[in-house]
């Protein structure tokens, strides 16, 4: 059997080993929080698997949004029997049957015939036992804000978004399905926008959205609020509308407005062309108010003039009404095309500063002359007599095949002028244009940016051709 022999180790290393591992102790814990704050101050570098790509060019942008489509959102609308024969006519033109679903939601049945192509008609139930005190306004309010809750608990299948409007609220079905897209269904939603009155949002709510315009809440969102609504709407008897019943148990709910300025109320009087042909850079959702407002184009009635603004919507729908400005240079002209409803141009050269601001067409919900009244910001149609604008509208739209672009006509709208002495030439000797373009159904998924147009020659007289499309790399509106 054989044993090791221990050798200890020499007193001097002890001694060193004790002088030197509280030193050691110490540097390391120093070390420890310098490195410490460094990470505090300087994150570390994350290295991830994203492919940068170039966004000048349109075909390189990322493809985002939750695979939301139309068969995923139910409408709820909100209608009156005293109406309903006028309404429906409305609904007629964006409904598609076996495409859209939801419900109309009356107070009283209707007669309904079976050609007609509107969604199911059902009555709201009796809301006699709720309170209401606001003498300005009716009762039926609190029957409209439980339409959302009520169609909730017919319980349709694979329901991602409850949509509400108004009998004559129109919807741009394609572009309700574009801004949707962009939000998580799975969480709480409630989407919208605010009146183009200063004074309604005042009186009423900046934080709400408006029945007539339209708004959108998502499904869980719908089902807490159904728990508690009833109790809800007993607290805020005072209140005016559907609408502001639904924002007060929004804040209940501690969800706020997501705005979505594509959602129109159009609280406002006479012609929408200004309004319109000044849409900010978004997707053009709803509009409303068509009973009070002038056709859109002149010499149709209100429903035919709706129809051929929708018609634009079948080539190139996520570009409806959107502007661009150019200018043509040989005559020192303006020119603001609005694409599927108009082309402006105007004598001089304006900046696309002050072309980009709606012109005042129209007039206030109060009808109260102060530029002031609106939540917007307007302009004068015109600061000289001879820079009233020549309007014209669309007359129709096609898609070429051999050229693969989308060809706009658009006829001048004839109306009188004052005199002008400026020593230029006027517009009045064109009585056509046409405008060219290519589809563009992806455009709201890259940055918010307008097209581009450009005056084209011509060999026609009396007729402008106008390119409109992507800009290009250092392109700039400047003359």
């Amino acid at each position: 059997m054989t044993s090791t022999t221990l050798h200890r180790p020499p007193i001097a290393i002890i001694t060193a080993l004790r002088t030197t591992l509280p030193f050691l102790f110490f540097l390391f814990i120093l070390l420890y929080l310098i490195n410490s704050s460094k990470l505090l101050i300087y994150p570390p570098k994350i290295t991830t698997n994203i492919n940068c790509q170039d966004h000048s060019n349109p075909n390189n942008h990322p493809k985002t949004g939750y695979n939301t489509e139309l068969k995923h959102i139910a409408f709820c609308i909100a209608a009156s029997s005293k109406l309903w024969n006028s309404r429906k006519e409305y609904i007629k033109l964006w409904w598609r049957p076996r495409e859209t679903r939801g419900v109309v939601w009356l107070d009283h049945e209707v007669k309904v015939n079976e050609n007609e192509t509107l969604p199911d008609i059902y009555i709201s139930q009796d809301t006699s036992r709720f309170p209401y005190t606001n003498r300005q306004g009716h009762r039926s309010a609190i029957r409209i804000s439980r339409i959302v809750s009520e169609a909730l608990r017919l319980g349709l299948d694979d329901v991602r978004w409850f949509v509400m409007g108004d009998d004559d609220t129109v919807f741009v079905l394609e572009n309700v399905v574009r801004v949707l897209n962009k939000y998580n269904h799975n969480q709480y939603y409630y989407i919208g926008s605010s009146s183009e009155s200063h004074f309604q949002n005042i009186f009423f709510s900046y934080s709400m959205a408006y029945g007539g315009g339209g708004f959108a809440i998502s499904y869980p969102l719908a089902k807490e609020l159904a728990k508690m609504q009833d109790r809800c709407i007993k607290r805020y008897t005072g209140l005016y509308g559907s609408d502001d019943r639904m924002q007060a148990c929004m804040a209940e709910l501690n969800v706020p407005l997501t705005k979505e300025p594509g959602f129109h109320q159009n609280d406002v009087y006479g012609n929408l062309l200004g309004l319109l042909s000044g849409h900010l850079v978004t997707p053009l959702v709803s509009l409303h108010h068509f009973d009070v407002i002038d056709p859109i184009f002149p010499g149709m009635d209100r429903v035919d003039s709706v129809k051929h603004l929708l018609d634009s919507t079948k080539y190139d729908s996520a570009s409806l009404i959107q502007q661009s400005i150019c200018y043509d240079t040989k005559w020192e002209w303006s020119v603001l095309v609005s694409w599927g409803f108009a082309v402006q141009i105007v004598r001089g050269i304006m900046s696309p500063r002050e072309l980009e601001i709606p012109s005042r067409t129209f007039s206030n919900w109060h009808k109260v002359s102060d530029f002031r009244a609106y939540a917007l910001n307007t302009r004068p149609i015109t600061r000289h007599p001879c820079q009233k604008p020549f309007v014209f509208y669309v007359n129709s739209t096609r898609y070429d095949e051999s050229r693969r672009q989308i060809i706009g006509i658009y006829s001048v709208h004839r109306e009188r002028h004052p005199g002008c002495r400026w020593k230029m030439g006027s517009p009045e000797k064109i009585h056509t244009i046409v405008v060219l373009k290519h589809e563009d159904p992806d455009r709201w998924l890259r940055a918010p940016r307008k097209d581009c147009c450009r005056v084209l020659p011509s060999r026609k007289e009396g007729v402008m051709y106008i390119w409109v499309g992507h800009c290009g790399e250092n392109e700039v509106i400047e003359v």
